[in-house]
């Protein structure tokens, strides 16, 4: 079957080793089920994985992909919940510690046939479109547990977006509007911070830049090249929700600001399964729907990863089958 796929790893040149091609279609283990990938989103992980971050080269061949909606084995249209827990029911899967996600240990979404456990699946709202399914388990499930489940925030409260532009800087602004936030957002780009009022923001500022007044709460998917801003803008008590670090892993806290000002930090990946139950019912009801930048078709994803590689993407990137 066609997927995109890892060969091999190469930390400083990670699209080196993204094969598009034929690849034998991995076992059906029990209790999985096998769905026809209609569409599949990118996210950095993608790219994480080429780097040989949390994939080990004794795993690869890889296909990659975390994301996908497809029509299951009896014909119905769904949406893949990507993490691969041993969690019992009513459990958080997102603190299970034996927890992985497709793509890591198990085959991945961009292929045209994606194995998944069968409890993994969700229905996908007849009203949406394959690509804005596709966006949801990852991006989205991550910007909806940042605000609505690890931040405290109440509705009226000020939530600070920073760099408006990824997938779940974009998510955080569509979803904290629609969740009664005020939501203000940062970016390095005028483009982008227009198109952020476009989704939602009520006010947007250069990267860095000076706020009106201190927030509730900062949503950082960014790391070291905004984390000192993070801490600054935060009013006393405030919390920063932390999920990723795309511009790098060390970010120099100030530590005496943190304990002075009674800041709270905290660590929020992912999200559960009934989280996803929950996103999708907010944006049925709401109307708010993900951001796709570009679909390109399964036999073009080297152009998808490249354009994800050069950063100038706001929303998602989607392949399609």
């Amino acid at each position: 079957m066609l997927a995109a796929y890892a060969e091999s790893i190469d930390f400083n040149d990670p699209l080196a080793g993204l094969i598009v091609g034929e690849i034998a279609e991995p076992a059906c283990p029990d209790g999985w089920t096998t769905i026809s990938m209609k569409a599949a989103s990118l996210n950095h992980h993608d790219l994480w994985s080429l780097r040989g971050i949390g994939l080990p080269a004794e795993r690869l061949p890889m296909i990659l992909g975390c994301d996908a909606a497809g029509i299951d084995a009896e014909g119905n249209e769904v949406i893949a919940y990507p993490i691969v827990s041993d969690a019992r029911v009513g459990m958080d899967e997102t603190i299970d510690e034996s927890r992985s996600i497709l793509s890591e240990r198990f085959a991945g979404t961009f292929a045209e046939r994606v194995q998944i456990p069968a409890n993994n699946l969700i229905p996908k709202p007849a009203n949406w479109s394959w690509a804005q399914a596709a966006c949801l388990p990852t991006a989205w499930l991550t910007a909806y547990r940042m605000l609505a489940v690890r931040s405290g925030l109440k509705p009226g409260n000020t939530v600070l977006v920073q760099g408006a532009g990824g997938g779940v800087a974009t998510a955080c602004i569509a979803l904290g509007a629609a969740m009664g936030l005020r939501v203000w957002a940062t970016s390095r780009s005028e483009d982008k911070r227009q198109r952020a009022l476009e989704l939602g923001a009520h006010q947007v500022f250069e990267s860095n830049a000076r706020l009106p007044e201190r927030v509730d709460a900062v949503m950082e998917t960014v790391g070291e090249a905004t984390w000192e801003h993070s801490v600054k803008v935060l009013r006393s008590g405030g919390t920063i929700v932390i999920s990723g670090a795309t511009s790098g892993p060390n970010p120099p806290a100030s530590l005496t600001r943190v304990f002075f000002k009674q800041l709270s930090i905290v660590g929020s990946t992912m999200g559960t399964f009934e989280d996803l139950r929950n996103l999708v019912a907010l944006c049925d009801v709401s109307g708010v729907r993900p951001t796709v930048h570009a679909e390109y078709e399964l036999a073009n994803a080297r152009e998808a990863f490249e354009v994800l590689a050069s950063g100038e993407v706001f929303g998602k990137l989607v392949l399609t089958n």
